[in-house]
């Protein structure tokens, strides 16, 4: 168990070193953070880039498969945007799947349901998902399971984007919870 608990930790300790790489690169890129999109939320209603704009965003990408990292993100997002209050009214929270083959809008809606209504889930054709996820930096890969299934290694932080829908900052998994109210406060005044 031990063996077993400290390889997870490898790995979310490599998932977060990746996706600080890439979020670094995608910063010094010419390209612009986020390309246009076309999904579905939740309710199966068309959602695009458009929604990352004209307020402050909290956006993670997961799954609903996922054993650990999502939930426990999920979670505390949820608990930071309770605490936050009126303080953080104006945030926008955001689940992309980063498997859509099995996310459908409804398994994402009553997955999301258990975390919070402040929360909107995100998915779409794989094809699409995976540029809209590319255009963001974000890193994930299917890892074959031994029982012939899959699971989903993938960026465990939290992308914070400005009321124009640029990259401001992220929430690494397992962050403080003081500094990740600090960061959510921050991106509720626009600073």
């Amino acid at each position: 168990m031990r063996k077993i608990f400290i390889a997870i930790l490898a790995l979310i300790a490599v998932l977060i070193g990746v996706a600080g790489y890439l979020f670094y690169q995608k910063q010094n890129s010419s390209e612009p953070f986020g390309q246009p999109f076309t999904l579905t939320d939740q309710t199966g209603q068309p959602i695009t880039e458009k929604a990352f704009r004209g307020q402050p965003s909290a956006v993670f990408f997961g799954f609903t498969h996922c054993p650990e990292v999502c939930p426990t993100t999920l979670y505390e997002l949820a608990g930071w945007l309770n605490t936050l209050g009126d303080e953080g009214k104006n945030i926008r929270a955001y689940f992309v799947s980063v498997d859509p083959e099995r996310d459908t809008p409804e398994i994402m809606n009553t997955y999301i349901s258990n975390f919070s209504d402040r929360i909107i889930g995100i998915t779409g054709e794989p094809e699409q998902v995976a540029a809209m996820a590319k255009s963001f930096g974000i890193f994930w890969k299917k890892v074959p399971t031994e029982d012939g299934d899959y699971t989903v290694d993938h960026t465990a932080s939290v992308l914070l984007l400005n009321s124009g829908g640029d990259f401001s900052g992220t929430i690494a998994y397992g962050e403080s919870p003081d500094t990740a109210m600090a960061k959510l406060k921050r991106l509720a005044q626009g600073s």
